[in-house]
């Protein structure tokens, strides 16, 4: 991909990703956001000016002797902009950005308006930072002029003024350093928020595979909800911001400076145009190496999460090398690309150390002439100098800021690349609602209905099982069995919903009715009383309701450890896998659905207390359907489906069938 076609994908990406906090994306045009953007310059550069002619007039009529002793000059300035058609100009383009907004209000609710009101603010500050600069480079030019003429009275009051500008930029300066990083905070709430509703929608979370590296899929959804969401968001303000201040320094300090000599402008130009060029060639490979070191940073951190999640089975294993080689994997590689990474950017760095040395000379070489041929006055050398800096600052912003920006870039690539395969997924996901709503209407509702189904896993072409039938209907049990690996729990995913049929066709109960129990059972991080109550509103149930269904399921103990039932645990530790799935139970039996899935959900109990838990569900007439390896599951279960691991299968009573016949 070319340069310019690298730049406008990337801009692209992060128009997708800024736009929506600012301007909804539904029914608006990327020219309605760019046109806010140009009304919000107008408005805050009329609403600079009239501000700035109320200061002069409220000094002029409370303090005229200070107005012309701290402001000489201003004053005269800012009547001439109001006599000329400058002053007309700013007013008509301030009251036709107001409109704009106006006639967008409707996109700018849900406190859209806010993000627009502290960024407005910001660039203010800006502005009128820029025009204290200005008034201190024509200071500094008058300090230096007053020690050459040894004017002593003149020198003081000159730094009187400068003391007055530097202490009415203090504030200003504070004030901004606040609002940038809280226009950041709340940008980052919004996204990471949105982020992360997105992930937890139509099963993003589990149709993306984060942990296979060798996929071509979205690596370490956490990182960039958190991590990438936060950098985007402070680094697309603090870019934006210096953009901003780049641009009105360039166009405040060109016209000093194209005062002082047009040809040190045009020299400044050149200069720094192939300067930018040299440097954007150059480092056209960071953006890459960054990309892959957020990657490997994340995949190596993720390696460490791995080992303290399994602290306990890595110990009893005595798995330690293992888990080191495999640590020291990732490290080396993250070790391996930030090695090429510090190459280049000590390449750019001695660019960026020479570009900055050699524009020092410039100035010198452009006004010692004109001095020496006493053309102007020596502050000329102090004010060129200032302007000189600035503006080469401003149009040396890529050059300065080259680490920054490919790093941002590499943060944008991610983030973006996660949110738009979240999206993906979530039109995937209504498109085959859309398409199923035809056939909703003839769906039974009341039991699980398995027509024809060919079981294939997602991103696979093995048929698992071929032409499957079956249906469960209330108050029948039905046990799968077979060898390992032969679709048992490729079913059960299939009947819960989570794998799409290959073929054929799925019915299950409305959402609600249907909970799915797996072998080793989830653990929240949150209280018992979550974990009890979930997925649901812990406040439905009273602490004598969780008890007793504790006690039903043969954990009184657990009542008894832990009478304050709002305590936090780390419970997949504490808490064994008998403990576990007897919970899980106790889970099912609060929320009391039509219809249960449980994969070996009693494998790590005791023959008894499966028989009790089963009488349980009995006892609630619930229907079920249990994958099990157990001689003794099929007295709780009517019917059996035998999977032979070929694709075919067989149903049989469960009455007198030989479970032991796949063990």
């Amino acid at each position: 991909m070319n340069p310019l076609k690298a730049l406008r994908s990337q801009l692209g990406k992060l128009q997708r990703l800024a736009q929506p906090y600012f301007l909804p994306v539904e029914d608006t045009h990327a020219w309605q956001f760019l046109l806010l953007v140009v009304a919000m310059l107008a408005v805050v550069v009329g609403s600079t000016l009239l501000l700035l002619t109320g200061a002069v007039e409220l000094s002029g009529a409370l303090v005229p002797d200070l107005r012309s002793r701290f402001l000489p000059g201003v004053p005269e300035q800012v009547a001439a902009i109001w006599r000329s058609p400058a002053g007309v100009v700013v007013m008509a383009l301030t009251a036709a950005g107001l409109a704009c907004f106006g006639a967008l209000r409707s996109k700018l609710r849900q406190g859209r308006w806010l993000p627009w009101l502290l960024l407005g603010v910001i660039v203010l500050l800006i502005l009128v930072i820029n025009g204290i600069n200005v008034g201190i480079s024509y200071i500094a030019r008058n300090v230096d002029n007053t020690l050459v003429a040894y004017k002593a009275d003149d020198f003081w009051q000159t730094v009187a003024i400068y003391a007055f500008c530097l202490v009415l930029a203090l504030p200003i300066r504070a004030l901004q350093s606040y609002l940038i990083p809280k226009l950041g905070l709340l940008w980052r709430e919004w996204l990471s928020g949105r982020l992360l509703g997105r992930y937890l929608t139509n099963r993003a979370y589990y149709v993306l595979n984060p942990n296979d590296e060798t996929a071509e899929e979205i690596d370490n959804p956490d990182q960039r909800i958190s991590q990438d969401a936060a950098s985007f968001t402070t680094t697309s303000l603090s870019v934006t911001v210096e953009i901003f201040s780049a641009l009105l320094t360039f166009f405040s300090f060109i016209i000093v400076l194209w005062s002082i000599s047009s040809k040190l402008a045009i020299w400044l130009l050149a200069y720094s145009v192939l300067g930018t060029a040299l440097i954007v060639f150059a480092s056209r490979r960071l953006v890459a190496l960054n990309y892959q070191q957020l990657k490997l940073e994340a995949d190596f951190r993720y390696g460490l999460v791995h080992i303290r999640d399994n602290a306990e089975s890595i110990a009893f294993y005595r798995g330690e090398d293992q888990e080191f080689a495999e640590a020291d994997r990732r490290l080396v590689g993250a070790i391996r690309n930030f090695n090429r990474l510090i190459i280049w950017q000590a390449l750019i760095s001695v660019i960026q150390r020479s570009y900055d040395y050699f524009s020092r000379f410039l100035p010198w070489l452009v006004i010692a002439p004109i001095y020496f041929a006493k053309e102007v006055d020596f502050g000329v050398f102090g004010q060129a100098s200032i302007a000189f800096s600035q503006v080469l600052f401003s149009v040396s912003y890529i050059v300065n800021n080259i680490d920054q920006l490919a790093a941002f870039s590499a943060s944008i690539s991610r983030l973006e690349g996660f949110q738009g395969k979240v999206e993906a997924i979530g039109a995937e996901m209504a498109q085959l609602e859309r398409a199923e709503e035809p056939a909703a209407a003839g769906k039974r509702h009341g039991s699980i209905f398995v027509s024809h189904v060919d079981l294939v896993p997602p991103r696979s072409s093995r048929v698992l099982v071929r032409d499957l039938s079956v249906e469960v209907t209330t108050n029948q049990r039905l046990l799968v069995v077979g060898p390992s690996g032969c679709g048992k729990t490729s079913f059960l995913r299939t009947v819960s919903g989570l794998w799409p049929p290959a073929a054929g066709q799925v019915e299950r109960p409305p959402e609600g009715d249907l909970l799915f129990i797996p072998q080793k059972p989830y653990m929240l991080l949150g209280s018992l009383r979550e974990q009890l109550c979930y997925p649901q509103d812990p406040a439905r149930f009273s602490d004598e309701q969780l008890r007793h269904v504790l006690e039903q399921v043969r954990l009184p103990e657990l009542v008894q450890r832990y009478p304050d039932l709002d305590i936090k645990q780390d419970w997949p530790r504490l808490l064994s896998l008998g403990e576990q799935q007897r919970l899980a139970f106790a889970r099912l039996l609060l929320s009391s659905p039509c219809f249960v899935v449980l994969d070996e959900a009693t494998s790590a109990l005791d023959v008894a207390t499966e028989r009790h838990l089963y009488d349980l569900l009995t006892e609630r007439e619930m229907a079920f359907v249990s994958v099990g390896h157990r001689p003794t599951l099929t007295e709780f279960h009517d019917t059996v489906l035998e999977l032979d691991g070929t694709g075919n299968w067989r149903l049989f009573p469960a009455a007198g069938y030989d479970v032991g016949r796949h063990a």
